[in-house]
């Protein structure tokens, strides 16, 4: 990184992810060397932290002796495993010695302890996962992706001023079309829940321009998608799952005779560059957004391109201040 920037301080779970340390160092190794100004605080074993913490600069090990693994249920774990790796990162966050903390292991415990020891911001009803989608359009933003199955029309409200700012900051997206996932375009579609956000969005988010159908989001016809958490996560992982099964047919396909071999030559240079495009490793991580601080979570299988990234994205996020611009939003609300 060539420009300035200022100093920062991310908390990262050395557990975090399905094969945990054995990815997490690297790409924490990685990131403390393309960011002279960032520090990092690992969470981990001593056996894994302290090793790693004595031979990198601003590096410092902070040992854990509890570890939250995938299949636990997340606000249990968070409340009895209080040593884990998991819950002293964000207490390194809550008690002021990080900005921000990072983990790439369970998501929801990660959204219970952002949620139970970093505290929500004044006037957030609800915390929300906000995710980048790498749409080989341009990235969009889709806000609930899992944080909140259950949700009131004042709570899809907030999820788009807050996914907002975090567009406009991080995506750097000045003004961005902030638009509500329904099964239609028109105003009086979709169930109660919609309509009634529909009405709400519409007078309080001046970005708003009205309802979206799932085929406007990789399309990226908007910038934001708002919808419920359950809705968001089935969404999301639909698109997941869709772009494995189709890149692995072209892959298929490719191989069946020798002409479609080298037609698949000829198109591989273009094949990479969509793939990477659509990759996840380069947003690296989804913030929980209204919190306080930067609390962010990586994928489970991410890999060390993908952690040095999801910490990348964490000191970006602390650095812009987005959770000082969703207070100052929430208490304006207030007001």
């Amino acid at each position: 990184m060539s420009e300035q920037v200022e100093p920062v301080t991310v908390a990262v779970d050395a557990l975090g992810g399905d094969v945990g340390a054995s990815v997490v160092l690297p790409g924490v190794a990685a990131a403390l060397e393309e960011d002279p100004q960032l520090n990092v605080i690992l969470c981990g074993p001593a056996e894994a932290v302290e090793p790693f913490a004595a031979e990198h600069d601003r590096c410092r090990a902070c040992v854990a002796t509890e570890e939250i693994t995938m299949g636990e249920h997340p606000a249990t774990a968070v409340r009895r495993k209080k040593d884990s790796s998991l819950v002293v990162g964000c207490r390194q966050v809550k008690e002021g010695r990080a900005q921000g903390f990072f983990s790439a292991g369970s998501t929801g415990a990660v959204l219970a302890a952002g949620t139970l020891v970093i505290g929500r911001i004044k006037g957030v009803a609800r915390p929300a996962l906000c995710t980048v989608l790498p749409s080989p359009v341009r990235h969009v933003v889709m806000c609930d992706v899992g944080a909140n199955a259950d949700c009131k029309p004042e709570y899809l409200v907030q999820f788009a001023q807050m996914a907002a700012i975090y567009t406009e900051l991080v995506l750097e997206r000045p003004n961005p079309k902030v638009a509500l996932l329904n099964i239609g375009t028109e105003e009086a579609k979709g169930n109660k829940l919609a309509q009634e956000a529909h009405a709400l969005m519409k007078e309080r988010v001046p970005q708003f321009v009205g309802n979206a159908e799932g085929g406007d989001v990789l399309a990226a016809t908007y910038d934001v998608y708002v919808t419920d958490g359950f809705t968001g996560n089935v969404c999301l992982k639909t698109i997941e799952g869709t772009s494995k099964v189709l890149f692995g047919a072209v892959k298929q396909a490719a191989g069946k005779s020798p002409l479609t071999l080298l037609g698949a030559g000829l198109m591989k240079s273009g094949l990479k560059d969509l793939s990477e495009s659509i990759s996840s490793e380069r947003i690296g991580a989804a913030p929980l957004l209204g919190v306080k601080g930067a609390c962010m979570v990586g994928h489970g299988n991410s890999n060390e391109t993908a952690i040095k990234n999801g910490i990348h994205i964490t000191a970006k996020t602390i650095r812009l201040r987005v959770d000082e611009m969703i207070a100052q939003t929430a208490a304006q609300a207030r007001a």
